[in-house]
C-alpha cells in the first residue's frame, strides 16, 4: 500500500511539472541591489556577533554589487563603523566620504567623518582645511560646527548650526541638526 501510494504521488508530480508550464524553461533572475541588501543585513548580523572580518567582507560584497546608489551610502557607512571599531580609522575615513559622496543629506555620515578626524588627530587641521575652502557647499559648514563642538567649542558650533538650519531650512538634512542643536543647547545648560 505505502509503495503504491509513494508510486502514485511520483506519477502525480511528474504530471503536474509538465502540464503546469509546456514549453517553458525556468529562469532565475539575478537582481545584484537585492543581493546587495542581504549582503548589508548579514553584515550588520556579523557585526552584533561581533564578528568583524565577516561583517567587512559582507559590507565589500555589498558595495560591489551595487556601487553608485544611494543605498552604498550606508554601505560605506556600515564599513567604516566596523573600521572604527576594531581601530583602523584611516580604513574607515575613505569609507566616511565615500558614503558623504554618495549622499550627503545624513547627518550621522558627517558626525562619523568628524569622529574619524579625531581619532586621527586631524580635527585642526581639517577645521583650518573646511574653514578655508570656499563657500560654494553650504554642506561643508555641518564639519565645521562638528569639529568645533569636538574641540570644546560648543557655543559656536550652536552658531554654526543654527545659521545653517537658517540658510537650509528646506534640506532633508536640517530635521536632525535642530535635534542636535536642541541637545548641545540643553548640554551647555546643564554645564
Amino acid at each position: 500500500m505505502k509503495k503504491f501510494f509513494v508510486l502514485f504521488l511520483f506519477v502525480l508530480n511528474l504530471s503536474l511539472s509538465v502540464a503546469a508550464a509546456p514549453g517553458t524553461i525556468a529562469t532565475y533572475v539575478i537582481d545584484p541591489e537585492k543581493n546587495a541588501f542581504e549582503h548589508n543585513n548579514k553584515g550588520i548580523m556579523y557585526v552584533e556577533e561581533k564578528c568583524y572580518y565577516a561583517a567587512i567582507q559582507e559590507f565589500k560584497i555589498a558595495i560591489s554589487l551595487n556601487p553608485k546608489t544611494q543605498a552604498t551610502a550606508v554601505y560605506f557607512n556600515n564599513l567604516g563603523k566596523v573600521y572604527m571599531t576594531i581601530g583602523y580609522p584611516n580604513l574607515a575615513l575613505d569609507c566616511f566620504q565615500n558614503a558623504l559622496t554618495q549622499y550627503s543629506l545624513n547627518f550621522e555620515y558627517y558626525q562619523n567623518l568628524v569622529k574619524c578626524y579625531e581619532n586621527l588627530g586631524q580635527a585642526q587641521t581639517q577645521l583650518r582645511i573646511y574653514k578655508s575652502k570656499s563657500p560654494s557647499n553650504p554642506l561643508d559648514k555641518i564639519v565645521v560646527a562638528l569639529l568645533e563642538e569636538h574641540l570644546g567649542n560648543k557655543k559656536k558650533a550652536v552658531m554654526l548650526f543654527d545659521e545653517f538650519v537658517s540658510v537650509e531650512p528646506d534640506l532633508i538634512i536640517t530635521p536632525a541638526i535642530k535635534k542636535h542643536i536642541k541637545d548641545l543647547v540643553l548640554e551647555l545648560q546643564n554645564l
